[in-house]
């Protein structure tokens, strides 16, 4: 690939578009919006001058609604040899391009699993799709070209291909992602009234449920208006085990001890297939979960420290998988917590002890 057009400089269309810039590719850059498309250009993401003739890829970074015209209207004027799209739905779009009759061998559509909870080019970042799982929906009448064209747009973003069927694609998102952000804000929307004392309580647990809540509600009304049906199937399970999680907590507020016990049962049993259900999200780089142990260090929130942390594991040879900080309420501290490999935390700990850090059993 020597050429690509990205049209839609928003946050994936500008990240891809800095990908293949730093790989050598050309990129022009075209948007709706002429002044975003000059302020992904003036971040080096291209150019957002017209190209002269067709590009070897045109990459359409639109919302699912206007996915499929803007698609049209870059395969009738011939814009490139090879077009895709990176909405987050699959099935819709490519229905729509069959209804207009156009011929869809030089289509493929595609789905990048990344994102921010910020939108916009000034949000975009190169890396952005590195290591995450990158969909792709051929066809049998996709041609290869394309495909080859595809996976090469995948590898120079660093990204991981995954080949699944649009409307499979659909389902599975509706259940990782679309519910999930749903959910999310459902629950963030119970701090919207909340008083100053409670809100003053919040911990890592509420920060982790509610993080997805902060994205666009302009761009998710779109997500949601191209994927409803799967998504609203899934809260409807949802919904159904709410009603049995609530009969569930009002049992266990009566007087009687065999409602009791059976309240306790419910709760039980919604927490159980909670760990079930948990323990099938991939683990890191996407393998299978692993168990690690914390190693849990108190640290003030100053310049260096989080450096300081990760030099004196790094000396103690132990490397670190994952890392979470809690901040303190109300002070300049917090904590965070190192996961290691258990053989490797009774090492890590008494490293850190001699080093001056203070830990937390």
């Amino acid at each position: 690939m020597r050429t690509a057009l990205v049209i839609g400089t928003g946050l994936i269309g500008t990240s891809a578009a800095l990908a293949l810039s730093q790989r050598g590719v050309t990129v022009h850059l075209a948007d709706h919006d002429p002044e975003q498309a000059r302020t992904a250009a003036a971040l080096d993401a291209g150019t957002d001058e017209p190209p002269r003739g067709p590009v070897d890829l045109a990459i359409v970074a639109a919302p699912p609604a206007h996915v499929a015209g803007v698609l049209a209207d870059a395969m009738r004027r011939g814009a490139a040899r090879g077009y895709i799209d990176v909405a987050s739905v699959k099935g819709g779009p490519r229905r729509e391009l069959e209804a207009l009759g156009l011929d869809l061998s030089a289509y493929i559509g595609t789905h990048p699993m990344s994102g921010r909870e910020k939108s916009g080019p000034l949000a975009a970042t190169a890396d952005l799709f590195e290591g995450r799982p990158w969909v792709l929906t051929p066809t049998r009448d996709t041609d290869t070209e394309v495909l080859n064209l595809a996976l090469e747009l995948v590898s120079h973003c660093r990204a991981v291909p995954v080949v699944m069927d649009a409307d499979a694609h659909d389902r599975a998102v509706a259940l990782v992602s679309h519910m999930p952000h749903l959910v999310s804000s459902m629950v963030a929307a119970r701090l919207e009234h909340a008083e100053e004392a409670a809100v003053r309580l919040c911990g890592q647990g509420i920060r982790d449920v509610t993080r997805i809540a902060a994205s666009d509600p302009r761009m998710w009304i779109d997500i949601l208006s191209a994927n409803p049906g799967p998504v609203a199937d899934l809260l409807a399970e949802l919904s159904a085990d709410l009603d049995e999680t609530v009969r569930a907590l009002r049992a266990l507020q009566s007087a009687d001890e065999t409602e009791r016990g059976e309240g306790g049962a419910g709760i039980e049993d919604v927490l159980r297939r909670g760990n079930a259900g948990q323990v099938r999200v991939p683990g890191k780089h996407g393998s299978a979960p692993r168990a690690y142990e914390t190693v849990a260090v108190l640290i003030d929130d100053q310049p260096g420290q989080l450096a300081r942390i990760f030099a004196d594991a790094g000396r103690a040879g132990v490397n670190v998988e994952d890392v979470r900080i809690e901040h303190a309420t109300g002070q300049q501290a917090g904590l965070v917590q190192l996961m290691v490999e258990p053989k490797a935390a009774p090492a890590l700990g008494a490293a850190l002890r001699e080093r001056g850090w203070a830990l937390r059993q």
